[in-house]
């Protein structure tokens, strides 16, 4: 009745039932063309679109542009952001070129200047193994280790075990890197300035070449060694620039006297550990070529203590060797050539020389077996400590133990007696500081 009146009075009327639609087409009835649109002729893609346009209130005819055409996309404000940024880019990447590329002429022309010095005294000159008596180029010489550091190596000698040679440049390649350094340096003390040098380190037999160098069998017996051992010592020679900074970051270092020589220019000092020493290894060829030198020379070391303070009695073991920083000069090695045939030959010296009087020599051993015991009392009471630990975990191992397996009766008496004797024993140190 209810829908009745509601139709009489105006209602609306019940919409009638949706037709039934075959469920197995009904999905595919208003499906569009699959066809793709790269492939509709162009007028009729024109058509469509000027339809689509025409139906679409206050838009006018939209052309159509294939999907590759990139130029009828696009303007050049699009790009605005990339532009700003691409100059960058290439200043970096050029910058980067250059620098690689200088620094790597700057390695070689080192190699050029020192390849005959090494070929006259070493056998093997570079990681190749190429011999001294092959055709050493410099690219065998040297190998690139990063864009600013190169390195080689050289051995074969009579009294060295092997030379390590090490080439470190300006950092050209990353400008970041590059102006950084050289502006920071100007207002701060602290921030160094980047210095171009080559170190060259060299590690002495000292008596050890049967264990070092392998001898074929049949040459074993008339093989005729020299004994190649001198008495361990350190001694420098260093530009006061680096003196403050090596006696901070190097432990041998540290046990030498600085002390003025007036053989030497005013602006080197000697690190000795005995004058006696100094007197010894301050020929004339060596004063004459680190004046040469001038301000490239940094240091020239001669050392059988390592770098790092020690931390174990085994670190002490001494290991001679000879090291030679000199900075790169801004026009040919001329002036820093004889200094570094002059650090080759070295050893030479030392082991015809380089031996002590029994004062000089009891006063450089009473210092190292003073490192050793301050090493051995340390260990000692870590090891102490150790011990003194693995007791009291015993001990409170013991003592749970011991609460386990008693009653909550003992165990309350047990706590009393343990407090009770902590009290007196706190009494008694009491008594004693008063």
């Amino acid at each position: 009745m209810a829908g009745v009146f509601k139709n009489l009075f105006g209602g609306a009327s019940p919409s009638p039932a949706p037709a039934r639609v075959d469920d197995d087409f009904a999905d595919f009835g208003g499906a569009p063309d699959p066809s793709p649109a790269s492939i509709v002729p162009e007028p009729a893609a024109a058509t469509a679109a000027a339809q689509l346009g025409a139906q679409t209130p206050g838009a006018g005819p939209v052309p159509f542009t294939k999907w590759y055409r990139v130029w009828e996309r696009t303007s050049p404000s699009d790009f605005k952001q990339e532009a700003m940024i691409l100059p960058f880019i290439l200043l970096i990447v050029i910058f980067h070129l250059w620098g690689t590329k200088k620094n790597k002429r700057k390695a070689k022309a080192w190699a050029q200047a020192h390849a005959p010095v090494l070929q006259n005294e070493f056998a093997v000159v570079g990681f190749g193994g190429v011999s001294s008596s092959e055709l050493i180029s410099p690219e065998s010489v040297l190998k690139e280790n990063s864009p600013q550091e190169f390195s080689s190596y050289a051995t074969g000698r009579q009294n060295v075990a092997f030379l390590d040679l090490t080439v470190k440049l300006v950092k050209r390649y990353n400008p970041v890197i590059f102006l950084a350094d050289h502006v920071l340096s100007l207002f701060f003390e602290s921030w160094a300035p980047p210095v171009e040098k080559f170190e060259a380190t060299t590690y002495s037999f000292d008596g050890k070449e049967k264990e070092l160098v392998p001898v074929p069998a049949g040459d074993a017996g008339s093989l005729k060694v020299q004994n190649s051992s001198y008495d361990p010592f350190i001694w420098a020679v260093v530009h006061k620039n680096t003196m403050r900074k090596l006696r901070q970051d190097r432990y041998d270092i540290s046990m030498t006297q600085t002390k003025d020589n007036p053989k030497l220019p005013s602006w080197v000092t000697v690190m000795s550990e005995s004058a006696e020493i100094t007197d010894t290894l301050l020929t004339p060829e060596l004063i004459k070529a680190i004046e040469q030198a001038d301000d490239a020379f940094e240091y020239l070391i001669i050392s059988d203590q390592p770098i790092e303070k020690p931390a174990k009695i085994e670190e002490t073991v001494p290991r001679k060797r000879l090291q030679l920083s000199l900075r790169i000069p801004s026009s040919g090695y001329e002036s820093t050539l004889p200094l570094f045939k002059l650090f080759v030959r070295l050893p030479d010296v030392l082991v015809a020389s380089a031996h002590w009087r029994p004062e000089v020599l009891r006063k450089i051993r009473s210092a190292r077996d003073e490192e050793i015991k301050k090493l051995r009392r340390a260990d000692e009471e870590e090891k102490a400590e150790e011990r003194r630990i693995a007791a009291e975990k015993l001990k409170k191992e013991e003592r749970e133990r011991l609460l386990r397996s008693m009653s909550a009766e003992e165990q309350r008496k047990f706590l009393e007696r343990e407090k009770e004797k902590e009290q007196r024993r706190s009494m008694k140190k009491s008594t004693r500081k008063g």
